[in-house]
């Protein structure tokens, strides 16, 4: 079983793919698990699986939550470690976050884009995001600064543990504060946010409405007798 696998859902990201890869082979080296769930119609899946990839046909596309799930399920390593195949995220701090958990001191470490307003993050994108962190702390006591990180590092143990809802978008939402409710110790560090390669596929509206919905759903696990989640939910910032 490799200790880290680095799991991905990819939508037509041929521009990006080789990049992003190459990046992540650099950062981690030959043997850490590359794992990707592709719903494409172009030649990513392909290009994927010439570099040593493993790929995961998910055709037709099922949506982003049902891609991820079972990215997040086929994942054999002891650290999952997410990330966006379009070259937004540095593939170089996946030792930090994954080693992070490896050490013992935390569950899921989050990756926030948000320390401060990223020049690649439109400004209306950056303001949803402020406000989606705002209303986590507001109802579910979880302070956090970015609710719909692409990258971050969970302990496999979570991903076991946990039931997540795969249907309609935002899924990144449940995936962070649902085991923070659980009791599962959660950190967050910041990092750079990089201009996109290739064209986005952000429904701003649905995954608005499912942001909020999500959150208000797990409102009564906040609540709920016996809930460590709510004295823990302070996320540690310590690096």
């Amino acid at each position: 079983m490799p200790k880290i696998t680095v799991a991905m859902i990819t939508l037509n990201e041929e521009r990006a793919v080789e990049k992003v890869i190459g990046e992540i082979r650099a950062a981690v080296g030959v043997d850490c698990e590359i794992l990707v769930v592709d719903s494409s119609k172009d030649r990513t899946p392909e290009l994927a699986a010439a570099l040593g990839v493993r790929v995961v046909r998910q055709f037709p596309p099922q949506g982003y939550g049902r891609a991820m799930i079972r990215a997040l399920k086929e994942a054999s390593g002891e650290v999952v470690v997410t990330l966006d195949c379009d070259d937004t995220y540095p593939a170089g701090r996946i030792p930090e976050i994954a080693g992070m958990v490896l050490s013992g001191n935390t569950d899921l470490v989050n990756a926030s884009r948000l320390q401060s307003r990223p020049a690649a993050m439109p400004f209306p994108n950056y303001l949803a995001n402020w406000l989606f962190a705002k209303v986590s702390r507001l109802l579910l006591g979880v302070k956090t600064t970015d609710v719909h990180s692409g990258m971050r590092a969970y302990r496999r143990t979570i991903l076991d543990a946990v039931e997540f809802d795969p249907n309609g978008p935002a899924l990144p939402v449940e995936l962070l504060l649902k085991p923070a409710l659980a009791g599962y110790r959660v950190s967050e560090v910041f990092i750079p946010y990089a201009e996109r390669i290739g064209a986005t596929t952000l429904n701003r509206w649905a995954s608005t409405t499912w942001t909020f919905r999500r959150i208000l759903r797990l409102v009564p696990m906040r609540f709920s007798r016996g809930a460590p989640g709510a004295a823990r939910a302070g996320l540690d910032r310590s690096r």
